[in-house]
């Protein structure tokens, strides 16, 4: 060994027990890159077929999780070290592993498979979120609802349409997730060290065995990208603050002062020290996992700004993104399920929609139309109308109180008949006009509904698809490992008809949860 001597107890109690700690998010994709390895080294004779069969029956015992008894030792190094100490008690032939890749590869490829698992999920998830946004949308598209600017009361609009809102920017998410999951869904297997390899891998071949869509072409690039994290990370943010956007609002809207929402008890959480109090957590909990995200981006950034050879600090990445993908998936499906527990105060909600001058706009605009103003000039005699209304303490416009606002700034006396004063600020006939692409009349919010579901129906195909073709790669490469290890020479067998694997395995300390290999048969 170059080194004479073992890692410092303070190392292996930092850097190497950080490593370690990402077990659960790496083990079993690293386990598939081992496999694939030694299929790829008995495909190119590099190894003897009996040391090959004899490793993947080891590396099978060892799939897909940590057997009970596989000890994680932070002084033996990372997770592939410490799958390599435990695989040397299995086989003498453990050195062949290493032949023709770094220890990096393994761990790139586990992270690559851990991701792209959990993009795809995150992709379920968002699916089914906006889902449940589009059902409530179409429960909701003829109930009146006040929008708001500044959180002033702006103009009379649907809470389905409001909430169409936030359905457009997850379409636009799933999009980019898709274009991140094939940027994330390519192969770093066989590209050797820096310059590449002298054993002839067939890296197309690898490639298919992991599920992977093709080959990360340079060996360099392929071991230390730097904008895949980023990539990701930024996809989080974008997800997440479109959820928080919505959190927020709901926010506010379910305080008492307001009143529009209430959320279902089930997502709320009671204040231990004041009785009265019923408290909207899960909307605070998917803010917090919003904000999070934004320093995850921060850090997925900064590690990647380091010399094009410096791979070690990306070890904080293998752990932080894979971690990070699993809290937005969370978070993504709490949302859903506050959309499906939300209740609308329909009655306040009515009331709100109809207060405060939010008709002006639309008063505005029919003088535009019909008495021959420019809009700046009929904006000054609704502004004016509206000032002297609250200067009296009303409520609403009057026609009188039109006509002198017109008469002060216009020069002019505009009479409308009471009757078509009232109709012109109806929330409901308000909402009827929004006709045109986008706008709040029912037609509009039906077509709007129909496209964001044929997008939807598009990417969950997508999605689906991508599920059954990774779960497909992976039967096929444990049949292949499988059908390889089967051919394991005689010589390796016992008296008893067991082979040195099974040997050892049978020694090792038991327990009456331990895991085996092949598992039973679930009828049996």
């Amino acid at each position: 060994m170059r080194l004479s001597e073992p890692a410092a107890p303070e190392l292996v109690h930092s850097a190497y027990a950080r490593e370690l700690a990402d077990i659960k998010l790496l083990y079993e994709g690293i386990s598939c890159a081992d496999l694939a390895h030694i299929l790829g080294l008995l495909d190119a004779d590099v190894i003897p077929a009996e040391a090959g069969g004899q490793l993947l029956s080891a590396l099978l015992a060892m799939h897909p999780e940590p057997p009970l008894d596989f000890v994680r030792d932070p002084a033996s190094g990372d997770v592939y070290s410490n799958r390599e100490a435990y695989l040397s008690m299995l086989t003498p032939h453990g050195g062949f592993l290493a032949a023709g890749r770094a220890r990096r590869e393994a761990t790139t490829i586990g992270f690559r498979l851990a991701v792209r698992g959990r993009l795809l999920r995150l992709a379920a998830a968002l699916i089914r979120c906006a889902r449940s946004t589009l059902e409530a949308t179409e429960t909701h598209s003829a109930t009146l609802f006040p929008d708001y600017t500044y959180l002033q009361t702006a103009q009379p609009t649907t809470f389905g349409h409001y909430l169409l809102t936030f359905a457009y920017p997850v379409l636009r998410d799933l999009e980019r997730l898709r274009a991140a999951y094939g940027r994330t869904n390519v192969s770093p297997a066989g590209c050797g060290s820096v310059n590449g390899s002298r054993l002839s891998l067939e890296r197309e071949r690898l490639a298919e065995r992991l599920g992977f869509e093709a080959v990360i072409t340079h060996p360099r690039d392929a071991m230390w990208q730097a904008d895949g994290p980023i990539e990701i990370a930024a996809l989080l943010s974008s997800a997440l603050i479109n959820l928080d956007r919505l959190a927020e609002d709901l926010q506010v809207f379910a305080t008492q002062e307001f009143a529009l929402v209430e959320l279902a008890d089930r997502h709320s959480r009671s204040s231990k020290i004041m009785p009265q109090k019923k408290n909207p957590y899960s909307l605070a909990y998917v803010r917090g996992v919003a904000g999070e995200s934004l320093g995850t981006l921060t850090a997925m950034a900064a590690l990647g700004k380091t010399p094009s050879g410096q791979p070690d600090n990306r070890i904080f990445a293998h752990g932080d993104l894979p971690r990070a993908l699993e809290q937005a998936t969370g978070a993504v499906k709490l949302m859903r399920g506050i959309l499906r527990g939300l209740t609308v105060n329909k009655e306040r909600a009515a009331e709100r929609a109809a207060a405060s001058f939010s008709g002006a706009t639309d008063l505005a605009e029919v003088l535009l139309l019909e008495y021959d103003l420019d809009y700046h000039a009929a904006h000054q005699v609704v502004a004016q109308a509206v000032r002297e209304a609250l200067e009296s303490g009303a409520a609403t416009l009057t026609a009188e109180v039109l006509a002198d606002a017109a008469e002060v700034t216009a020069d002019r006396r505009i009479e409308l008949p009471a009757e078509r004063l009232e109709g012109i600020l109806d929330p409901a006939a308000i909402v009827a006009t929004r006709d045109g692409v986008g706008g709040a009349a029912a037609g509009s919010i039906a077509a709007m509904l129909r496209e964001c579901g044929q997008s939807l129906e598009g990417h969950d195909n997508w999605c689906k698809g991508q599920q059954r073709r990774l779960a497909n790669a992976e039967e096929k490469l444990l049949s292949e490992a499988r059908a390889a290890a089967s051919k394991e020479k005689k010589p390796t067998e016992s008296k008893s008809g067991k082979t040195k694997i099974e040997e050892l395995l049978a020694e090792l300390p038991q327990h009456p949860q331990r895991r085996q290999w092949p598992p039973p048969h679930p009828d049996l």
